[in-house]
């Protein structure tokens, strides 16, 4: 005959309960912590973010166009305009509380390892038409809305000429940083066809790496 033993349950007690709840946002912090990277220069970062493994940088070609869109940090801004100076604390939280009310993201633009306007346009109409629409109108071309189709207002645009300088177009584009639409699990980052007959092309930004976006260490 098998003795059949019985389990005895322990009801927790108020100070228990405290303490598991004090243990379980240690662990929260923790993994948090974990999941935000820090670098000692710009350079590191910017490594870590290029790699597409880490989430930061996606890329896509289509019909011979290169696509690649990066996320630029908070503290990729702050560093530029420290520049070589040493700051003080205060001064780094005040520039980290003034850019981050948005978020940045470069996409880059190539055909043939070269800027589309070196070779896009057929002629000088479509060259002339081209650079209005990547110095004016890219706010038409780009963007960015949530699964639910709520679309974020775009707050500005910067497309630097770099006449043949440089192997890609390359443009910033800057939302702002609104809490309730970084709840999403993603963000819709859409370019309409510039013309040059790629369609629609559309990049899913992950939301948990623009909330755990990485720093530096100044």
């Amino acid at each position: 005959m098998k003795l059949i033993k019985r389990k005895h349950f322990v009801i927790p007690t108020e100070r228990s309960m405290k303490r598991r709840g004090i243990s379980l946002l240690i662990m929260v912090v923790l993994f948090s912590s974990c999941n935000q990277k820090t670098f000692n220069n710009e350079t590191a970062m910017l490594d870590y973010i290029k790699d597409e493994t880490n989430g930061y940088t996606q890329h896509k070609t289509i019909n011979g166009v290169d696509y690649t869109l990066m996320y630029r940090p908070t503290d990729a801004l702050v560093n530029q305009e420290l520049g070589d100076a040493s700051p003080s604390s205060a001064q780094i939280k005040e520039l980290r509380e003034k850019y981050n009310k948005y978020m940045y993201f470069n996409l880059s633009m190539s055909q043939n390892n070269q800027e589309l306007l070196s070779t896009a346009p057929k002629n000088r109409n479509e060259f002339g038409a081209m650079v209005n629409e990547l110095a004016f109108g890219m706010n038409k071309k780009v963007h960015v809305y949530t699964p639910s189709k709520d679309t974020l207002e775009m707050a500005d645009f910067i497309y630097p000429r770099m006449y043949g300088m440089s192997r890609a177009t390359t443009i910033m584009f800057v939302y702002p940083r609104d809490e309730k639409y970084l709840k999403e699990d993603y963000l819709n980052f859409t370019i309409q066809d510039l013309g040059l007959y790629t369609g629609e092309v559309k990049f899913k930004v992950p939301t948990n790496k623009l909330n755990n976006e990485p720093k530096l260490n100044f």
